[in-house]
């Protein structure tokens, strides 16, 4: 990709150096001169379609049905993302060419991992003005509650509930009227042992008031609850945590499989079981993180060998009820054992295209340090960071891969 110095708003700016390194607070001498332009460029030249192999083999297995989305919606592609970042700085990786096609011009939610009351308006707004003038919709994901991931005093996370909510408002305040897609805390609902039954209370508030400020703030947001993935918790139990949320009246519905690797067919008939346990309110829709789950789930929660891209982004579900496939989770970002938790891993981004159909294709590396499904090598030279989410839940130790789909995900 050509290099040229491109200036960028100072809170643009900041949501790409969070989105690069999640919870670590990062100050770059000069940071300004170090983004290129090409990612930008990038995004504007291929928008939200990437002409890969892997797209027309998945797109083949979905009817063109679609949910409350309209039909034909763009995604947008954040040009401020850690795969832009590393992309934009490794060009003579020989995993450069695959990752820049495969993961790099792919649209993938932008998170919000800090709280920081007094930039959060104006850091949505760059986002939701940008994709706006692009005609794509954001998809916008909210992860600063307390003890977020069952960690006492995370960083970048709410000091308490009040403060949350308070920052939850001034997140809703950025939307700005705009089309968007709102994943408010991914494991918030899944993930509560940790809490004792007055703090999962003060929980389920705040997450219920998170999707009412948002409705308040834009008629026209979609919000989704947080429902974990299949193999996590009984669907009636999911069901009874989102009912708690209140997720019939904060809500437009659930989405399922965040930083995970379940496949597509099993979150949706495990969504509608939750969905079936609330009463089936039409109401209630379903989105599903596809980022990672085309070979199925391995033999470990944490980056295991042998996965692939899944599904790309898109509405044309071919179910009423499933909303959208997104990738919430940017491929490539590691779970903690191939590279620190929340880092991207170039060679594990590669080992996802290249165990997919057809391979890395046109785009394989031409000095692959070892077999796809070994890939581990050396990370960005980005610090390592936090997980954006990790359902580290024991049902992920073991689950036949999804092939009927053809490494699809479902």
């Amino acid at each position: 990709m050509n290099a040229t110095t491109l200036k960028v708003p100072e809170a643009r700016m900041e949501l790409m150096i969070e989105n690069a390194v999640m919870r670590v607070t990062w100050h770059i001498p000069g940071r300004r001169a170090r983004l290129l332009a090409g990612a930008v460029l990038l995004a504007a030249a291929v928008g939200v379609t990437a002409a890969v192999s892997q797209s027309s083999a998945c797109a083949a297995t979905i009817p063109e049905q679609t949910g409350a989305l309209s039909a034909g919606t763009h995604f947008y592609l954040d040009p401020h993302s850690a795969v832009a970042y590393w992309d934009a700085n490794n060009a003579n990786s020989p995993y450069e060419p695959a990752i820049n096609a495969r993961i790099g011009a792919v649209p993938a939610a932008v998170w919000f991992t800090t709280y920081d009351p007094d930039r959060i308006t104006a850091r949505v707004s760059s986002v939701t003005s940008a994709a706006t003038a692009q005609g794509a919709v954001p998809v916008l994901v909210l992860y600063a509650i307390p003890e977020v991931n069952c960690t006492k005093n995370a960083v970048g996370a709410a000091p308490n509930v009040a403060d949350y909510e308070s920052w939850a408002t001034a997140f809703a305040a950025g939307l700005g009227g705009h089309k968007v897609i709102v994943i408010v805390e991914p494991d918030g609902l899944a993930s509560q042992t940790c809490l004792n039954s007055q703090e999962a209370s003060q929980r389920d508030a705040a997450i219920a008031f998170a999707g009412r400020a948002v409705h308040q703030a834009d008629a026209a947001a979609r919000v989704y609850f947080d429902a974990g993935n299949s193999a996590w918790n009984p669907a009636s139990v999911q069901a009874k945590r989102l009912q708690a949320a209140d997720v019939v009246g904060s809500a437009d519905g659930i989405f399922s499989n965040v930083s995970n690797f379940r496949s597509t067919a099993d979150e949706v008939a495990y969504d509608k079981r939750i969905l079936a346990d609330l009463g089936n309110p039409s109401s209630l829709h379903i989105v599903i993180d596809t980022s990672r789950n085309g070979n199925g789930p391995g033999n470990t929660w944490c980056d295991p060998s042998g996965r692939a891209l899944g599904h790309l982004p898109t509405v044309d579900t071919g179910s009423s009820v499933v909303d959208a496939y997104l990738w919430i989770k940017d491929p490539g970002q590691a779970d903690g054992c191939a590279a620190s938790a929340g880092a991207f891993d170039p060679a594990l981004a590669y080992a996802l295209i290249a165990n997919g159909p057809g391979g890395a294709g046109p785009y394989a590396a031409k000095t692959p340090t070892a077999p796809p499904s070994q890939l581990s090598g050396a990370a960005s030279t980005q610090p390592s960071t936090a997980p954006s989410s990790s359902t580290t839940n024991a049902g992920d130790i073991a689950s036949a891969a999804d092939t009927k789909a053809g490494g699809c995900g479902g």
